[in-house]
């Protein structure tokens, strides 16, 4: 199968049970991703699949023959990091640093998502990117350290607010 991670294509021999986030990291040695529960409820795994931010754990890798899979280390560059690795750091938006790429893929994603006007839960008319749907938008990655204090703001940062 093949599959396209930060721009470079890839041909994969894998068991067809293999998940999207166990060939990133098993067989591609991407290890942004991280597998927290395994369950698709923490988002420690979330990378964008064709643009779209998605669970890596719930997504077998053989359904996605010639996708476009972007993980945290395809955003940006050690010289050159994405606005949101380079927001992180300047907030402290992280503690142990475990949900970190995902919560920045996430957030990738979620920025992209208000730049198309798609509405989240609380939207009320236009997407206006307050604390409120930040925090709406990211409810699907968990932090066990708590550093949401800091993950808002550097969001916010990122987007131009």
């Amino acid at each position: 199968m093949n599959l396209v991670v930060n721009g470079v294509e890839h041909t994969l021999d894998i068991d067809p049970r293999t998940t999207l986030l166990d060939a990133l990291r098993e067989h591609l040695d991407l290890t942004g991703a991280k597998k927290g529960c395994d369950h698709g409820q923490c988002g420690a795994c979330t990378v964008l699949l064709d643009g779209r931010r998605v669970n890596s754990c719930l997504v077998l890798a053989i359904s996605q023959q010639d996708a476009r899979v972007t993980t945290v280390e395809g955003l940006g560059t050690e010289a050159e990091p994405h606005p949101l690795q380079r927001a992180f750091l300047d907030h402290d938006g992280y503690q142990c640093g475990y949900c970190t790429p995902g919560q920045i893929c996430s957030a990738a994603g979620m920025l992209d998502e208000v730049a198309r006007g798609w509405p989240s839960a609380v939207t009320d008319g236009d997407v206006t990117l307050d604390d409120a749907e930040i925090r709406e938008r990211m409810s699907g990655n968990l932090c066990r350290c708590g550093a949401y204090a800091n993950m808002v703001p550097a969001i916010a940062e990122a987007a131009g607010r």
